[in-house]
């Protein structure tokens, strides 16, 4: 029975994804070809009501098809209308998903910053162009340090991304990591968290800068897999028992906008030492997370 439950579920997101996508597609074309930039703003929540939908059938295709249950401690005040940043640790696709169970239709919708090659996607490509993902080069140190002004493209690509949503309501996702965890990747950081990554500050810090008072809180989300990090494979397979979730609201204080990431090296070490204090504190919320799974079901 498992190949025709895997044959089924894969037909099922198929069909949904064309059905919502190639809509999506069109009302997106049609804004791109308005002169008018009233009128194309007001096609923005049909783009984001088509998104949502799809993701309400990807959660209602969860529920009905795998026995995965998220357990959710949250301690936040969550408003649709609402500008957030989203920051969140990273050990699987599965993650995507996650979020979206737990944000769809609570949060603005997320606009994640997504790998440029992402673009060529057959079909959710194009989805994310219309919906104003932003696509970013995610480029190696060692090609910035052949050629600094990649460091500068990728800066000026979230100060767009970013002037597009303050006048939006929006919850801006970033995986601080920028990776996802493995054991090897751990070791060869030599990180100082038993179960994370070394957080990179900057693209916080570009988004903080860019946004300035457009954004009203900072949404932290720690993501635990009690039965180790899952593929997408194990979620259509029914092979993910528990998924626990917790998610703190920080506030925004003036001393992380007033100030320049790139150009103040003060700056810069203050905001990195607010940050790792930020990874400390995920970490030890993993460690009780995987001790501790009594919660509501979410």
């Amino acid at each position: 029975m498992r190949p025709f439950r895997l044959v089924l579920i894969c037909s099922l997101i198929a069909a949904s994804t064309i059905v919502h996508v190639l809509p999506l597609l069109l009302v997106a074309l049609i804004k791109g070809v308005l002169p008018w930039k009233r009128l194309r703003s007001a096609l923005n929540p049909l783009l984001v009501g088509l998104a949502e939908s799809w993701i309400g059938v990807n959660n209602w295709m969860w529920h009905c098809f795998t026995h995965a249950r998220v357990r959710l401690h949250e301690d936040a005040i969550l408003q649709l209308d609402g500008h957030y940043l989203v920051m969140a640790n990273h050990q699987s696709w599965v993650d995507i998903l996650v979020l979206q169970k737990v944000f769809n239709r609570r949060v603005p919708f997320m606009r994640f910053f997504l790998k440029r090659q992402l673009f060529w996607v057959p079909l959710l490509g194009l989805a994310w162009w219309a919906l104003d993902f932003p696509f970013m080069g995610r480029y190696t140190p060692k090609q910035i340090a052949r050629r600094p002004d990649l460091a500068r493209r990728d800066i000026e690509a979230t100060r767009r991304a970013c002037e597009k949503f303050r006048d939006i309501p929006v919850s801006i996702m970033n995986f601080v990591e920028g990776t996802r965890f493995t054991p090897a990747k751990h070791d060869s950081q030599g990180a100082p968290y038993r179960y994370l990554l070394k957080p990179k500050s900057g693209g916080v810090a570009f988004v903080l800068d860019a946004m300035g008072d457009g954004l009203q809180a900072i949404l932290d989300v720690t993501i635990v897999y009690p039965a180790g990090n899952p593929s997408l494979l194990d979620l259509l397979a029914d092979r993910i028992p528990e998924i626990r979730v917790m998610v703190r609201q920080r506030a925004i204080t003036r001393e992380m906008l007033d100030g320049d990431y790139q150009g103040d090296r003060a700056f810069r070490v203050r905001f990195q030492q607010w940050m790792n204090e930020v990874w400390r504190e995920k970490d030890a919320d993993i460690a009780r997370l995987l001790a501790d799974g009594s919660s509501a079901d979410g």
